[in-house]
């Protein structure tokens, strides 16, 4: 028996593809030369951290604000000032786990249950964080900071577990003391001022260094020794200006240079490396994650920690060029004017913070702006956030789909149906078109999503985030139109969309995108090489890479500096495995599988990954056992029974193919493959009918598929029921034009 693959995706093996300076010409002529010549501008050979106590001697005023900060207050040396919590020998339990929380020779300690599930006290060395919960940091073995699970409420005052009711057991990833949980790893870079983080994968160790514990003035502003030498020469006192003064983020910066600065540690993102690049384009050095229904509610509305920025770039505000100083208080954090009044700066009073536009009574959390326009959830347990997304309620979305409103935020005894029936009693039925009205359902990626995504995308209107998310729902859909979609934003003039576009190429054949994916290898954008390197890299053709020359050379070691840069973390590992997979190295594949399971060992797509690994190197004894593991932890995973299946098929076990494959289809499988699979093997045990079932059942997951459309018109070729063929083979016609098979099958059907 053959089973067919998906050649679509990102690796293929034997039985698995792993998921994984303006040059000015003058004129001719005569022209005379002055005497004097032109002053240089002013230049310092290095630039280096100098410290707030510095930044002090001039920025009195901004000084004694940011001291009163969370920045101020986002870690320090634990001691009698610092430290909130109540030490005095307290003890709390939550979670089946009993802590006791004491002090000895003046150093705070917390007894609690450590990686082998016993009992140990755990020197508290920082704080971290201070309104309104505070948690500690205790230091571990190999350089490494770990983050309490206890935390202390500083509104309440009392201990609490920030995810009450999650028995967390010793070993698992989650479990304070495991990788999730490390400091160095996602807390360290937005809690210090010059953070570099020092991991050897060899040691499995930090050599992490700071220039200061907390957010200072320079993790800002950057790093200010050129600007006390410019404040200090004699340019700056005979008035001789220097734009930006040598700081990265002076005064009256604009929108996007303050965003490059503040949203690196307010936004949900990755790094791209420990080299960071002097730009204005934060996909530069950061990969930030968009607002898909994978983090986000399907409207684009923030769900999970998500921080601001995709919010905020959806929004009206960030359109019409507000800036994060427009409303706070850079160095003390607060809004620079209380209650509604921030938002009157702009919206006069008269027309929206009256009762004729909020229907609320003035004294009431119902006329507050932020409270229809920037709904809240709580994070980390206790920590009430805003979602800077800025829109107005809609109750209908919410009707029609079930996404969430701000008005039952607040009425939570009360209906959606409620709720709209109010907003259309005080605003009328119309409601003004909004882009969530075409990507809720366009999330969906189903046979109706397309022409919703396709309408954001040709909507001038549509944030570019947005357009960036249409783009990742379009790549989850397979046919022509939807790769035609793709390839048109590959020029579009947001790093965003031009990123996912190129992301997104990875579910289609190469011959259809690569001539107009490679030139993105000159990108201006760091991000959008990568991703064009790593789409490459997947093609496992070394002779196209010499034939690239130094672009893709360039972009390839850029990957590989951004993938080595995440192997302190448990996905990073899979990720660099999964490169060096593509790079044939399976060597390293398995070593860093191998690292990632270590980390945690829940992760099973590191499994099925590694299991194909073994397949491919003809170790299959290993692939079983990897997969048999894989079900220990996950039984109820479809994809594990399918790909067990496959490796079964290359073992020349049927029986065991269809057990596994009747088990996947049991567990609804939404993967197409599955049906596609089990019917190839119905209809070779020559049961046409129920082939045929499978093979609709493919279909409905993936109404364009190639391989499942084409199977089926053999199918019907061979009940002799040509007839049945048509509509499938008319769909291979429009999708797959010039496609030689389609081109045979459609003579031999009279089409």
């Amino acid at each position: 028996m053959k089973v067919i693959f998906n050649r679509h995706l990102f690796i293929q093996s034997k039985y698995l593809q792993v998921v994984s300076g303006i040059i000015l010409f003058l004129s001719a002529g005569l022209f005379i030369v002055q005497c004097s010549q032109p002053e240089k501008p002013l230049s310092f050979s290095s630039n280096e951290y100098i410290g707030d106590a510095t930044c002090k001697t001039c920025h009195q005023k901004e000084h004694d604000e940011w001291l009163t900060s969370d920045h101020y207050k986002a870690m320090e040396v634990a001691n009698d000032s610092t430290v909130l919590g109540d030490f005095n020998n307290q003890t709390y339990s939550a979670d089946g786990v009993t802590s006791r929380f004491f002090k000895k020779d003046g150093k705070f300690y917390i007894n609690t249950e450590g990686p082998d599930g016993k009992n140990q006290d755990y020197e508290v060395k920082f704080t971290f964080g201070y309104y309104p919960l505070q948690q500690y940091l205790v230091e571990f073995d190999r350089g490494r900071l770990q983050v309490t699970r206890q935390s202390w409420d500083s509104r309440k005052k009392k201990w609490f577990h920030q995810y009450s009711g999650e028995k967390i057991p010793h070993g698992d990833w989650l479990h304070w003391t495991g990788n999730a949980q490390n400091w160095n790893t996602t807390c360290g870079a937005c809690h210090t001022t010059n953070y570099k983080k020092n991991y050897s994968f060899e040691t499995d160790s930090y050599h992490t260094t700071y220039s200061q514990i907390t957010v200072s003035c320079e993790s800002c502003h950057g790093p200010a020794k050129n600007h006390t030498l410019y404040i200090e020469s004699d340019e700056y006192k005979n008035g001789k200006k220097q734009p930006g003064s040598f700081l990265q983020l002076a005064k009256n910066s604009s929108q996007q240079t303050e965003m490059v600065s503040c949203f690196p540690c307010h936004a949900r993102r990755g790094e791209i490396s420990a080299n960071l690049l002097a730009t204005t384009e934060i996909l530069d050095n950061y990969i930030p994650e968009i607002p898909s229904n994978e983090f986000y509610y399907a409207d684009g509305q923030a769900k999970d920690e998500d921080y601001t920025y995709a919010s905020f770039l959806q929004s009206q505000m960030y359109k019409h060029g507000v800036k994060c100083s427009n409303c706070h208080n850079p160095h003390s954090g607060q809004l620079i004017i209380t209650g509604n009044g921030v938002c009157n700066q702009c919206h006069t009073k008269k027309n929206y913070d009256s009762p004729e536009h909020t229907f609320h009574p003035i004294t009431t959390d119902g006329a507050l702006c932020k409270n229809c326009h920037m709904p809240s959830r709580y994070y980390m347990g206790n920590d009430l956030r805003h979602d800077h997304i800025f829109r107005a309620p809609r109750p209908d979305l919410s009707v029609k789909y079930g996404t969430p409103n701000a008005c039952n935020n607040c009425h939570r005894d009360k209906s959606y149906t409620w709720a709209n029936e109010a907003i259309i009693k005080w605003y009328g039925p119309e409601r003004k078109y909004h882009f969530a009205e075409d990507l809720v359902p366009g999330s969906n990626m189903d046979a109706d999503a397309l022409d919703h995504l396709v309408k954001i995308l040709k909507d001038t209107s549509a944030p570019s985030i947005i357009q960036a998310t249409a783009v990742h729902y379009i790549s989850g859909i397979n046919s022509s139109q939807s790769l035609q979609n793709i390839l048109e934003q590959l020029d579009h003039p947001d790093a965003q969309v031009r990123y996912r576009a190129v992301t997104g190429l990875i579910h289609f054949p190469s011959e259809q995108w690569l001539d107009k994916a490679t030139p993105l290898l000159h990108d201006k954008v760091r991000a959008v090489r990568i991703a064009t390197a790593n789409l490459l890299v997947g093609l496992s053709n070394p002779e196209l890479f010499v034939s690239l020359g130094k672009p893709y050379a360039r972009a390839s070691s850029e990957l590989n500096d951004y993938l080595m840069y995440q192997t302190d973390f448990a996905a990073g590992n899979v990720m660099a495995a999964d490169y060096f997979y593509q790079l044939h190295d399976y060597t390293n594949a398995e070593k860093f599988y191998l690292r990632g399971l270590e980390k945690d060992n829940t992760m099973n797509y590191a499994r099925l990954n590694l299991s194909t690994l073994y397949n491919v190197t003809n170790r299959n004894d290993k692939a079983l056992k990897v997969l048999e593991d894989a079900l220990k932890v996950d039984s109820k995973n479809d994809r594990i029974y399918f790909n067990l299946a496959l490796l079964y098929n290359e073992m020349n076990n049927l029986v065991k193919v269809e057990e596994n494959l009747k088990k996947a289809i049991a567990l609804r499988s939404l993967n197409p493959r599955v049906y596609y699979n089990y019917a190839i093997l119905l209809q070779q045990k020559n049961q046409p009918g129920e082939a045929e079932r499978q093979y609709l059942n493919a279909l409905k997951l993936a109404p364009n598929d190639f391989d499942i459309n084409y199977a089926i018109c053999v199918l019907f070729l061979q009940q002799r029921q040509p007839e049945k063929a048509v509509p499938y083979a008319l769909t291979l016609k429009t999708n797959y034009p010039g496609n030689q098979q389609v081109i045979a099958l459609l003579r031999q059907l009279g089409l």
